[in-house]
């Protein structure tokens, strides 16, 4: 069965950096997008970055564009991000996704196939 493993999540000041690894289990990571969406108490589950199925382009939520980095090694059956320059409102859960949506839906967090367990990540003075 599928399953998705994520891991390296802590507590860290405002500045530093985290690096989240996701382990994909029990599917053809050559066929989904993988990536990252993470939801903070109260709020919406929101899209941070995804690798997408064709080529492994990289798409960025603007508030995280620049600081953040999504890559992938299909071999290893592996989805990294790499988190730099952390701020407060970076505090959430994060979830490591496999989506099998088309382009234009893959920021859309309802169309996700597979989520993992999330790690939580605390941004703090």
């Amino acid at each position: 069965q599928v399953h998705l493993a994520e891991s390296g999540g802590g507590s860290v000041q405002p500045g530093g950096s985290l690096r989240l690894s996701c382990e994909v289990s029990g599917l053809p990571v050559g066929n989904y997008h993988l990536g990252w969406f993470r939801q903070a108490p109260g709020k919406d589950r929101e899209f941070v970055g995804i690798s997408s199925r064709p080529g492994a382009n990289t798409y960025y939520a603007e508030s995280v564009k620049g600081r953040f980095t999504v890559s992938r090694v299909n071999a290893k059956k592996m989805v990294y991000l790499q988190m730099n320059n952390l701020k407060p409102e970076d505090t959430a859960v994060y979830y490591c996704a496999a989506s099998a949506a088309a382009l234009s839906a893959i920021r859309r967090a309802d169309m996700v196939r597979y989520w993992g367990q999330g790690t939580q990540v605390t941004v703090s003075s």
